[in-house]
This record gives C-alpha cells, structure tokens and sequence, in this order.
C-alpha cells in the first residue's frame, strides 16, 4: 500500500497515512481537525543506469547492435535474427 504525506492548512502539521489507492483522501488533521491537503513527494524509487531498455529496446541500441555484429545477424541476440 502507497504511503501518502498531507500537511494541515491551520497548524502546519505534516503527517504520512499508508492507504490503499481505493481510499478516500484525508481530509481532516489528526492533530487539530482543520482542513488537510495532500502532498506530492518524491519517491525513494529511482531508475538509475542505462536499464534494459536503453540496451535492448530503444532504437539507437538497436542500429548499434547491427553495425557492431561481427556474425552477420547469425547471432541470437542480433535484431535481425528476430524479425
């Protein structure tokens, strides 16, 4: 279940509540009971590295797959030998 921050408009109070995404928003603080709204907040989850897509999906990686096959598109991982 995703965890979600709200930051109350009257006391400031910032707090995180873990909802499923069928929930309803917080809409009260539980610190005063004023009015809340919810944050966006950059995730711990990042994609870093050239990735499996930069070297076997993207177009660019492909062009250079098939001018560096030294096997003439004799090779299973040549982009020729697939189509």
């Amino acid at each position: 279940m995703p965890i979600y921050e709200y930051r109350c408009s009257n006391c400031g109070n910032q707090f995180e509540l873990r909802q499923k995404f069928s929930d309803e928003p917080a809409n009260e603080c539980p610190r005063c009971g004023g009015p809340v709204q919810k944050l966006i907040s950059q995730t711990s989850f990042t994609l870093k590295g050239s990735g499996w897509y930069a070297e076997g999906y993207s177009k660019s990686s492909a062009a250079n797959k098939s001018q560096s096959c030294s096997k003439e598109g004799a090779c299973a991982t040549c982009p020729s030998a697939a189509a």
